[in-house]
């Protein structure tokens, strides 16, 4: 499996500990299988470079869970994020969609317990499936292979955050329209 991590450093080994535990696969390290993907949410720091690392990651001998945007899926998110123990820590891998309101704006609502649980889901459901990987384990860096690393300049940055601009006003009008079925 190719993957990609977009930061502000080449990471050959990443550090699973170093980022929020109440991340929505809990705590680990992060990565993409879509390298344009990675481009999207590259951000450009004064007297910093910005780097794309690419990566390959052998699945043959570690545990991977794999969701799919359903209620399994919700209720991990919605646990990690409010700090509650990770029911899954005995797996080296979790593989699943990226809740997208970490990616456009949503106001908080889908895991703030003023919504039920179904229309947080529906809220969550908008949009493309954007699939993150996380690796949470140690035997999972050792199966993680680093192959290379490329400064992405600021040009690309910019075009890659208008396409993201204009999806994210597209996404907006989705949102308005459930949110007025649910409410």
């Amino acid at each position: 499996m190719y993957l990609y991590h977009t930061g502000f450093e080449e990471i050959k080994v990443p550090d699973i500990h170093v980022g929020r535990k109440n991340a929505d696969f809990g705590q680990g390290f992060y990565l993409s299988t879509d390298l344009d993907f990675s481009r999207r949410w590259a951000r450009i720091r004064k007297d910093r470079s910005t780097y794309i690392n690419s990566y390959e990651l052998d699945l043959e001998n570690i545990k991977v869970l794999k969701f799919e945007r359903d209620a399994k899926w919700y209720e991990y998110i919605n646990n990690n994020r409010n700090n509650k123990t990770d029911i899954y820590a005995d797996y080296d891998v979790i593989i699943g969609p990226i809740a997208i309101d970490t990616i456009y704006d949503m106001y908080g609502i889908t895991t703030s317990g003023f919504i039920s649980a179904d229309d947080a889901l529906k809220i969550l459901s908008i949009g493309p499936v954007y699939t993150q990987v996380t690796l949470k384990t140690e035997n999972a860096v050792k199966a993680l292979k680093f192959l290379s690393s490329e400064i992405v300049d600021s040009e690309i940055v910019s075009s890659y955050r208008a396409l993201v601009a204009k999806e994210e006003d597209e996404f907006q009008k989705e949102f308005a329209k459930v949110m007025e079925e649910i409410n």
